[in-house]
């Protein structure tokens, strides 16, 4: 019977990560409806995150249970079709083009205050905590967001431009701690609207806007978990403008995510259900759009503080769930908890990294110091 053909190709392919259908151990899987194993021989990772979603299975560890997959590499075993219509579709296609580019902005980042609130801590900060020396999330979060400013080298009177503000607070962090005054930009309205209030009476402008209309001087930029969103078509045209808008002697922070190997789309599931549009950059591929416009002063890896900060994540919204409102249902909880312990499991497997990257136009003078 093709069912039971099925259930063996699934069950041998998740013995390769050590993981049993039934098992006791946390990462084991536990099937409750047959048509899971068609499903996912047939859609891959699609299929593999909608069916969670849908109550088909669950793991008592759902990180350690994808973490054995990707550890394993099993993902690269099993392709849905629709994956070759996406890959045409990215290679045709400026996926990030002005007229997309606020579809991450509806459909993820507006999704609603209160949700972001319960879950990233006492500040709206989303990207990676700095963990040396943090005990706790809020802790992560700020020294993250000083050691940015302390390598950008801020000083009072500066004037320092974030390509992707978000809520703001690295830009009221920025203005307090070190005296400057800030322009930021964001493609989601929800965000906008909070980030003025935060930073009302400070000399802070937030400003509903695409990266590519920037043609202001700043005296320094950075960019934290934006460039996520921007694609492999647009890369040379972004540092283009990074470029344009930073003086002869400024610095540039790049912070995002990459991948170990280059792609021109993301995973099927994640594009879907939480962040259309996007792809994660590779060292390659951001090199080759630096080339000409920028030198490279540094380039720091931290990808391993991600998962820990992915942990706290989930600790604070799991535990929030029953004070947020009804339209974040059964459906809409399994779907967070399988992308965050997705994103858990790529970064404990070191199969993505983040990166943050300091630039200037013309090479600092006698060299850069490094900060850590």
């Amino acid at each position: 019977m093709p069912h039971a053909r099925f259930e063996r190709r699934i069950a041998d392919l998740l013995a390769e990560a050590d993981v049993r259908i039934g098992g006791t151990r946390p990462w084991d899987i536990q099937v409750h409806d047959p048509r899971f194993h068609a499903r996912v021989l047939g859609q891959g990772s699609l299929g593999l995150g909608e069916s969670y979603m849908d109550g088909w299975w669950d793991a008592a560890s759902l990180d350690g249970l994808l973490f054995h997959l990707l550890a394993a590499r099993v993902d690269e075993r099993v392709h849905g079709a629709g994956e070759i219509f996406d890959a045409l579709r990215a290679r045709l296609t400026n996926l990030q083009s002005p007229r997309r580019s606020g579809d991450v902005g509806r459909r993820h980042y507006d999704l609603g205050n209160d949700l972001y609130a319960a879950m990233l801590g006492r500040r709206l900060v989303y990207s990676c905590g700095y963990w040396r020396g943090a005990a706790d999330l809020d802790t992560a979060q700020e020294a993250k967001l000083d050691l940015v400013c302390r390598k950008l080298q801020l000083r009072p009177g500066m004037r320092v431009l974030d390509i992707g503000c978000g809520w703001g607070e690295a830009l009221k962090f920025a203005a307090e701690r070190y005296g400057v005054s800030g322009f930021g930009i964001t493609i989601s309205r929800e965000q906008a609207d909070y980030a003025r209030q935060l930073c009302a009476g400070l000399p802070v402008e937030i400003r509903l806007q695409d990266y590519r209309a920037l043609a202001e001087p700043f005296d320094a930029a950075f960019s934290l978990g934006m460039f996520e969103h921007v694609g492999v078509k647009n890369y040379v045209g972004y540092f283009d403008v990074a470029r344009r808008c930073l003086s002869g002697d400024g610095l540039f922070l790049l912070h995002t995510i990459g991948g170990s190997r280059s792609v021109q789309r993301t995973d099927p599931w994640i594009a879907r259900y939480i962040f259309p549009n996007s792809m994660l950059p590779s060292a390659a591929q951001i090199a080759q759009a630096i080339e000409g416009r920028f030198v490279l002063e540094d380039w720091h890896n931290f990808g391993a503080d991600y998962d820990r900060t992915l942990q706290a994540w989930r600790g604070n919204v799991e535990s929030a769930w029953g004070a947020l409102g009804s339209r974040y249902d059964e459906r809409f909880r399994r779907m967070w908890r399988f992308y965050l312990a997705a994103s858990m499991a790529t970064f404990r497997s070191r199969r993505s990294q983040l990166w943050q990257l300091v630039l200037s136009p013309n090479g600092v003078p006698g060299g850069y110091v490094a900060l850590r």
